[in-house]
């Protein structure tokens, strides 16, 4: 006998959990089914059946030696666990629609008119129909692209403020507000700024489910920004949505996939007319970061001499892309300390990557929590845990300013590469404030 559908459901209180929320948003799996054992009484043998998964592939998450990726098996887990979709960035699902909502009929009073009659009388009447047509007429002028144009970069300074996720919503809609407006037919001057505007629509919201580790979303979205880049032909943007791809490719432990993704991207910059050195630096050290992730030392050092020889080349009177503005001398230097860290590097990092901090801008709260988190590994690696830890404590304000998955990763790899050095008087004056600052990161008893 099937289980009654009452029984499926989650408690309203396990929901609408801030830790259920978070851990839906990023699709910690391990940490969903461990709420959904302690808080609803569902044991890992029953979330198997449920989700049509095997007991082991459960056990195996839930001690995080597995991740989930595939959509139908997110949609199944979704389905059978009664998470609603958005809470998992997937569409309403059918079970959330109640299915035996009924009317009872009322007796006519009168003889029902023929169905084309009804039709007809639920229709607007001619003069209606001309002043909604009126109404929705968009007459677009190139300071409406302007504004569209501002609203974008306004967006980016709120992500690297705050994060992305609040923004996503609003991203999303005017993506698909200019969508509708490229549907209809205009002249190729508006429609080529339309193109442009979609694409850079798209690609940061791509950049927001980036950085909140929902990788398949954000994949979906740069590709939606590389074919609006194609479409306009736009080959130095297409470069940029490539090397976004090539950046998400590292996070996802894919070095191959990343660095086959940014020579893609070089080979369309390098086909473009007129593409800017800062851009060429950038995309150079992406290459840096991918040959790193491979572990190849000569690789990663020759594509660091590439960007930094292309960023000497820049001038003032360069016209670079609007997008590529945020890769200035601080950003080139922090990047080149951390390929060096990710070659386990420390010496050459440690320097670079402080005297980047020093001259970042203070309102990037995100990149700054990085690059500080950066700094304390490369610190830890050189044997100097007090200051690793007085740099990752200072961090610690700018990752809870900022709603940021990717944040929360980085710190948690720094506690994790503290385990040898628990008992030790700096590192447990860092977890204790790890614990006060940001509480639901990090599970357990704090250490004797």
């Amino acid at each position: 006998m099937p289980e009654p559908p009452r029984s499926k459901e989650l408690p309203v209180s396990l929901l609408t959990a801030p830790v259920m929320i978070e851990a839906c948003q990023v699709r910690d799996f391990g940490r969903i089914f461990q709420l959904v054992k302690a808080r609803a009484g569902i044991y890992p043998s029953m979330i198997a059946r449920r989700c049509d998964l095997t007991p082991s592939r459960v056990g195996e998450v839930i001690a995080g030696r597995r991740q989930l990726l595939h959509m139908d098996v997110i949609e199944r887990i979704a389905d059978g666990l009664r998470i609603p979709g958005h809470m998992l960035g997937l569409a309403r699902r059918a079970w959330e629609t109640p299915q035996n909502l009924t009317v009872a009929p009322r007796a006519p009073t009168e003889k029902p008119a023929r169905v084309e009659e009804q039709l007809a009388a639920g229709l607007p009447g001619a003069d209606v129909d001309s002043i909604l047509a009126l109404a929705a007429e968009r007459d677009l002028s190139p300071s409406t692209l302007d504004a569209l144009r501002s609203s974008i970069a306004d967006y980016w300074r709120r992500d690297d403020e705050h994060g992305g996720e609040t923004l996503r919503p609003a991203v999303v809609g005017q993506l698909r507000y200019v969508v509708d407006l490229l549907k209809e037919q205009r002249h190729t001057p508006m429609r080529n700024g339309l193109h442009g505007i979609a694409a850079e629509l798209a690609r940061l919201t791509g950049w927001t489910y980036f950085d909140a580790r929902q990788y398949n979303q954000a994949r979906a979205y740069f590709t939606e920004a590389l074919g609006m880049a194609k479409a306009m032909e736009d080959r130095q943007f297409m470069a940029n949505v490539l090397a976004c791809m090539s950046l998400q490719a590292t996070y996802q432990d894919k070095p191959g996939d990343a660095l086959a993704l940014v020579t893609a991207a070089q080979d369309q910059a390098r086909a473009a007319a007129g593409a800017t050195p800062r851009v060429l630096a950038m995309l150079a050290m992406r290459e840096a970061f991918a040959h790193a992730t491979l572990g190849n030392q000569s690789g990663t050092h020759s594509a660091i001499s590439e960007a930094h020889a292309q960023f000497g080349r820049t001038s003032t009177g360069d016209p670079d892309p609007a997008w590529v503005a945020y890769f200035d001398e601080p950003k080139l230097i922090v990047d080149t300390g951390i390929a060096h860290g990710r070659l386990g590097e420390a010496a050459l990092a440690e320097p670079l990557i402080a005297d980047a901090l020093r001259r970042e801008h203070r309102s990037n709260h995100r990149g700054r929590a990085f690059h500080a988190f950066w700094l304390a590994r490369t610190q830890l690696q050189r044997g100097k845990l007090d200051e690793a830890c007085h740099t990752a404590t200072g961090a610690l304000a700018l990752a809870a300013a900022v709603s940021s998955p990717r944040v929360s990763g980085h710190l948690r790899e720094f506690y994790e590469q503290l385990e040898p050095f628990r008992r030790e008087p700096a590192a447990v004056a860092f977890e204790a404030r790890l614990r006060e600052v940001l509480p639901g990161e990090i599970s357990g008893s704090p250490r004797p």
